[in-house]
């Protein structure tokens, strides 16, 4: 339940459309909702301004079915991440309108539209194509979680031009994320550019020195450009989360 819904509800009890109990039965599983599998926090879209997000990966298709079954009922909007290909079939057959992304491994079922309320464009910077599916999740996640976003791909330091090419992009975003394996340097010349926050997202892209996107990992947390925030190695969630968070300020 999101804050719109709660505030119909209580007008509807204030007008005298619905009657008190009916008002307490819908209440009643707000703050969460214990369903065996999982315990459901319906209360995040009020705290937080989005509903729970859905870890797909190490569930069954079944237990997946079951959360999201209890979130739809809330009228929440629904945002699977780490969804494997093999568990998208048994969830569209019972939600004809699920969106499957393959790159990013997420799915989203829309109950109803997205509000934007983000402040400003969020723009996603990611170094090679290797790397698109990390920057596919923050994207995911940032519009479900009511931002415009922009992205410019394959904009790594191995071509720096190709980045310098997009200066007016990069300066007119209110906040930016960028996607980088390797040696991970991409967030340090973006954030040697820029005035506004830059979220760093290490990947797990690279050569045996990358260690499974450790040094990208080391390399932003140590980067010398201020303004930085790093988070966990193929984060794009993440990223994207903590980013809508900003761009409502």
């Amino acid at each position: 339940m999101d804050v719109d819904r709660l505030k119909r509800l209580l007008e509807k009890v204030q007008s005298g459309k619905i009657k008190v109990e009916r008002a307490l039965r819908e209440l009643k599983t707000l703050p969460f909702e214990d369903i065996g599998c999982a315990t459901i926090d319906h209360h995040r879209s009020l705290r937080q301004g989005a509903p729970e997000t859905i870890f797909g990966e190490g569930k069954t298709a079944a237990q997946v079915l079951s959360i999201m079954e209890k979130m739809q009922e809330k009228g929440n909007n629904i945002l699977v991440t780490r969804l494997s290909r093999e568990k998208v079939a048994p969830i569209k057959r019972a939600f004809s309108k699920a969106q499957y992304y393959p790159q990013s491994r997420a799915l989203t079922l829309v109950n109803h539209p997205v509000k934007i309320v983000g402040k400003g464009t969020i723009l996603v910077v990611c170094a090679g194509t290797s790397d698109i599916p990390v920057a596919e999740e923050a994207i995911v996640t940032v519009k479900m979680m009511g931002n415009r976003v922009e992205h410019l791909y394959d904009v790594g330091v191995a071509g720096i031009h190709r980045l310098m090419s997009q200066k007016e992009k990069l300066m007119s975003a209110h906040v930016l994320i960028v996607v980088a394996g390797m040696e991970g340097a991409l967030p340090s010349v973006v954030g040697g550019l820029v005035d506004r926050p830059v979220i760093a997202v290490p990947t797990s892209v690279g050569y045996g020195s990358n260690l499974g996107g450790f040094t990208a990992l080391l390399a932003m947390l140590n980067s010398c450009a201020s303004g930085i925030s790093v988070v966990n190695i193929d984060n794009g969630y993440g990223a994207g989360h903590v980013a809508s968070l900003i761009n409502r300020l």
